[in-house]
C-alpha cells in the first residue's frame, strides 16, 4: 500500500488491537491472526499487534494495515513500546504499514531520549509511517512537532503521571485534533460503541479498540464485577 492508500483506508473508521501476552489465556499467534481475521469481517479498517511473529501470522489472512509494535521490557527504563531500533528494524522486516512507539517523556533503554531516538529512526527509515504512543497533551504535540506522522492518545492513564485519569481521554483526543497539526489516533479505554463515536466526533482521524473487543478475560471480569456490585 501506498501511504495515501493506508490514510484512505483507515480515515474516520476502527482499527482493532488483537494482542495477547504470554500470561493471558489467548497467547499464539495463531489465535490472533484469527482474531485479526474475525475483526476484519466485522468491519474493522486496521489492526494494531504486537510481535513479528503474531503479525506476519496476521498478514497471511488480513489484508488490512497493520499498525505493528513489539513490546520488550529493558532494565532501567519504564519504556516497553517499541523501544530501540532493534523492534523497530524488527517491524520493518515484517512489513508494518505503521509502526507505534512510546513517545512519552520518560527516557528509553540507555537513557536516550525521544528525539534521539526518533532521529535515528527517521534517518534510517524515512519513508515508514510512524505513530507517537502518548499520555499527555504536551507529549502529543512535541511528538508531531519532532515528525511523527500519527499522534496516539494510548498511553494516557498508563504512564505514573496519568494514572487514575478518565478514560477514554476526550478532553486529549479534542486539544491535539485542533492543535497538533497531525492526524490523531484514539486509543485508550473506548469500551463501547458509543466511547467509538464520541472519539472520531472529536475529530480524530480514526480510534483504536482493543480490549472491548479481543480480550474475553478481562470482558468478563466487567460482567461479573457488575454482578458482585449488584449483590
Amino acid at each position: 500500500m501506498t501511504k495515501q492508500e493506508i490514510m484512505d483506508q483507515i480515515r474516520g473508521k476502527l482499527i482493532v488491537s488483537c494482542q495477547a501476552l504470554k500470561e493471558e489465556p489467548l497467547y499464539s499467534s495463531y489465535i490472533m491472526s484469527r482474531m485479526a481475521y474475525a475483526a476484519m469481517q466485522g468491519g474493522a479498517s486496521g489492526i494494531r499487534a504486537n510481535t513479528v511473529e503474531d503479525i506476519t501470522e496476521i498478514k497471511k489472512v488480513v489484508a488490512l494495515p497493520v499498525i505493528g509494535i513489539i513490546k520488550e521490557v529493558h532494565d532501567g527504563s519504564e519504556v516497553y513500546i517499541t523501544p530501540t531500533i532493534k523492534e523497530v528494524d524488527a517491524l520493518v522486516s515484517c512489513g508494518c504499514e505503521i509502526i507505534a512507539a512510546d513517545a512519552t517523556k520518560r527516557l528509553r533503554p540507555g537513557g536516550i531520549t525521544l528525539e534521539a531516538f526518533f532521529k535515528e529512526v527517521r534517518e534510517k527509515y524515512p519513508d515508514q509511517l510512524f505513530m507517537a504512543d502518548c499520555s499527555t497533551i504536551e507529549e502529543g504535540m512535541h511528538a508531531a512537532r519532532i515528525g511523527f506522522d500519527f499522534i496516539g492518545t494510548t498511553m494516557s492513564g498508563y504512564t505514573p503521571y496519568t494514572g487514575g485519569i478518565k478514560l477514554p481521554n476526550f478532553n486529549m483526543m479534542e486539544t491535539l485534533v485542533r492543535e497538533c497539526g497531525k492526524p490523531v489516533i484514539a486509543e485508550g479505554g473506548i469500551w463501547c460503541p458509543a466511547d467509538l463515536k464520541k472519539a472520531l466526533d472529536t475529530g480524530a482521524f480514526a480510534a483504536v479498540v482493543g480490549s472491548a473487543i479481543t480480550r474475553p478475560r478481562e470482558i468478563t471480569k466487567r460482567y461479573s464485577e457488575a454482578i458482585n456490585q449488584n449483590s
